[in-house]
């Protein structure tokens, strides 16, 4: 079985992390320099960075932040927001980002996807879905869950992952800061249809989702949370003793 990885995300917004319920209600939470420091230092095993209003508001990403949150953390850096065109991979890629998270920009432009991997390598295109049940079917949703796209959310995944991308994120907006557990149903149809590293997102409440997560779907590779982390409800060197009490392979 493959080590399994633990990720905090930071949703940043106007230079500070915020989380809210469902995508909506945002209340501040912290610095992300010191938030970022300190889950490097707690043993993540690696962060996510989005700037959470870039496509929203239609601008490029705060880069100053992310110098300062990368210059401060050794574990790998996920960073998304506003990404549009290989040229923002480029400029995102050298404040210190390790791989680059499209959504919005790839769903405008699904190109974007096959040239920035012919240029990066599919390994540093990560595709982030936000995904919300609507009729009974999965729809991909944009501009931080604002837009039904219309497109159904298991083609987009199996198409990007055949233009590229190396991992995918599935973000599920009807499980998003409700914290009764990630949603294994979505996760899994995902799972049958692409053979790349696969994060959960969207859901946790405590411990016992994360040995849920990883025993009910044995093939996901990460579990990512924010305000559970955020508020202390659950610390990572926890989870991951709690994780290995339950033969759940992680990195301590």
């Amino acid at each position: 079985m493959i080590t399994k990885r633990i990720i905090p995300c930071l949703d940043v917004k106007d230079g500070r992390v915020v989380k809210g319920v469902n995508f909506k209600g945002l209340s501040d939470v912290s610095s992300p320099v010191e938030l970022g420091k300190y889950y490097s230092d707690c043993g993540a095993d690696e962060l996510v960075f989005y700037d959470i209003t870039a496509s929203f508001e239609g601008r490029k990403l705060f880069t100053d932040i992310l110098k300062e949150v990368a210059s401060k953390i050794f574990i790998p850096l996920t960073v998304g927001g506003g990404i549009n065109t290989v040229d923002d991979f480029d400029r995102v890629l050298n404040c210190g980002a390790d791989k680059v998270s499209v959504n919005s920009g790839a769903i405008r432009n699904p190109s974007l996807i096959e040239e920035a991997a012919k240029k990066y390598g599919n390994q540093c295109v990560v595709l982030s879905v936000d995904v919300k049940r609507v009729d009974g079917s999965f729809k991909v949703f944009a501009k931080g869950g604002r837009e039904n796209t219309g497109l159904d959310a298991l083609e987009w995944i199996k198409q990007g992952v055949e233009m590229g991308a190396g991992e995918i994120v599935v973000n599920s907006i009807d499980t998003d800061g409700v914290k009764k557990g990630f949603d294994i149903e979505m996760l899994r149809e995902v799972l049958n249809i692409v053979n790349v590293p696969v994060i959960a997102s969207g859901g946790a409440g405590g411990i016992s989702d994360f040995v849920t997560l990883f025993k009910t779907l044995p093939t996901i590779d990460a579990g990512l949370a924010a305000s559970i982390f955020h508020f202390g409800e659950v610390a990572i060197p926890d989870l991951k003793k709690e994780l290995k009490n339950n033969d759940i392979i992680v990195r301590l």
